[in-house]
């Protein structure tokens, strides 16, 4: 008989508050803005339940998203590109910037210490090779995801501010931050909107059916708040 999971009395007068009928994103933000506090600021999430095959390639669901009010925290970022650009990408942001010296660091020195990795096209030849590396942990540079990019210094300012990347993963679901509980209300609509808004985009023309199926909003402490996006 498995073990009964034991849940703290803040999070059990939260689920007294939890509905299970779906709500707008409006009325989400505003349950999840009255559950009881923690003593670190939570870090919001939007799960998004699609009608997709992830088996299927055409079907993968990835990119990433500058939202209005940012994610409260800025990001480390680390910029593959040719030495001429190294200083421009280090003043906008960039924790470390370079060629073949930093594919090196990563291969021998297993540098991982870091969020995102952006690349110039030029550099994915030697960038490929960090893929077994790099992959696993999600940091790999993506043409689809905008961290592959001529535009080294604007894509590193932008991670750095705190833009973010999703995709999909083996059960069809994609997660994405959009803030912390401590921001303003609006704003985190607003961020949750625009999620919203562009995971209707990149609806693939092979999905069929619904294709978003339920859509969750959760603290990093909280009960689940089930969002109407239909």
């Amino acid at each position: 008989m498995p073990a009964t999971i034991k849940r703290s009395k803040r999070y059990t007068e939260a689920t007294k508050k939890a509905v299970v009928e779906a709500m707008s994103v409006e009325k989400g933000v505003g349950l999840l803005k009255t559950f009881p506090p923690v003593k670190f600021d939570q870090t919001v999430e939007v799960i998004f339940s699609l009608g997709i095959d992830p088996k299927q390639a055409d079907q993968m669901i990835r990119g990433s998203l500058s939202l209005p009010h940012g994610v409260g925290k800025t990001k480390r970022v680390v910029a593959f590109c040719p030495e001429h650009l190294a200083a421009a990408a280090t003043a906008a942001g960039a924790i470390k910037a370079g060629g073949q010296e930093l594919v090196q660091s990563i291969e021998k020195d297993n540098f991982t210490d870091f969020d995102v990795a952006i690349a110039t096209p030029d550099m994915m030849r030697f960038v490929g090779r960090l893929g077994k590396v790099l992959g696993p942990k999600g940091l790999m540079p993506s043409p689809k995801a905008g961290t592959v990019t001529a535009d080294i210094a604007a894509a590193v300012k932008e991670y750095s501010a705190g833009k973010i990347e999703f995709r999909n993963d083996a059960g069809g679901n994609v997660h994405s931050v959009v803030g912390k509980v401590s921001f303003e209300p609006a704003a985190l609509v607003d961020n949750i909107n625009a999620m919203i808004a562009l995971i209707r985009k990149l609806k693939p023309a092979t999905s069929k059916g619904q294709f978003i199926k339920k859509v969750t909003l959760k603290g990093s402490m909280t009960p689940a708040v089930f969002l109407d996006v239909q």
